[in-house]
């Protein structure tokens, strides 16, 4: 007491506060929501950068990163970190305006996330070291639903032109067909490969002290 007083109250009260910062609560509590968010941001801005770069069509990681962060920080995570990319994406996309596909994108976008934190449900929040052929099927999976979904959309956009829906959903799933089977390919290498390793490794980074 007689160190503060001597002090004056304004830094003696600073030094108090900083000495509870350093005590062992605080360094368990503080930085554990520190690193989410930081990581969660770090997330966000890669997967959005990554999508707003001229690049093959359907050659992305916005599936795989959302479907991480949903394993991650839970469903509602994922499922909005998607959505928030590909709304953004859809106005600002390389390859132009989405249009009337936009709500689609979004919708398949979410629900890759989504499932991503009821994944994690299954799996006790972690990936097996074996599980590698499981998500490569998983994610192919997911990618079919969404592009299923981006083709309904497509078929949409024709019928604003007179088309008939059912001629319009055959020209959206013909014309389609080529980049959806890249897609699924590529997602189910992408998620075969790399979700388990990035999965535990964030889990890992937010389980550090």
């Amino acid at each position: 007491m007689t160190r503060i007083s001597n002090l004056g109250f304004g830094a003696g009260l600073a030094r108090f506060y900083m000495d509870g910062l350093s005590n062992q609560y605080y360094e368990d509590a503080l930085p554990v929501d520190t690193r989410r968010l930081a990581l969660l941001s770090v997330l966000t801005a890669l997967c959005m950068g990554i999508q707003l770069l001229l690049r093959p069509m359907n050659a992305e990681f916005t599936s795989l990163i959302s479907f991480a962060t949903g394993m991650v920080f839970g469903s509602l995570y994922g499922a909005s970190l998607g959505i928030l990319v590909m709304f953004v994406n859809g106005f600002l996309s390389p390859y132009g305006f989405a249009g009337v596909v936009l709500p689609f994108q979004i919708i398949g976008m979410g629900s890759i996330g989504l499932v991503g934190g009821l994944y994690a449900r299954i799996t006790h929040k972690g990936m097996r070291a074996g599980a590698f052929i499981e998500a490569a099927v998983l994610g192919a999976f997911l990618t079919f639903i969404y592009d299923v979904l981006t083709n309904v959309g497509t078929a949409v956009h024709f019928t604003l032109t007179g088309m008939p829906f059912s001629e319009a959903l055959v020209a959206a799933l013909v014309s389609g067909a080529l980049p959806a089977a890249f897609h699924v390919v590529w997602n189910a290498v992408l998620f075969g490969t790399v979700s388990v390793p990035l999965v535990n490794a964030m889990h890992e980074m937010l389980a550090w002290r």
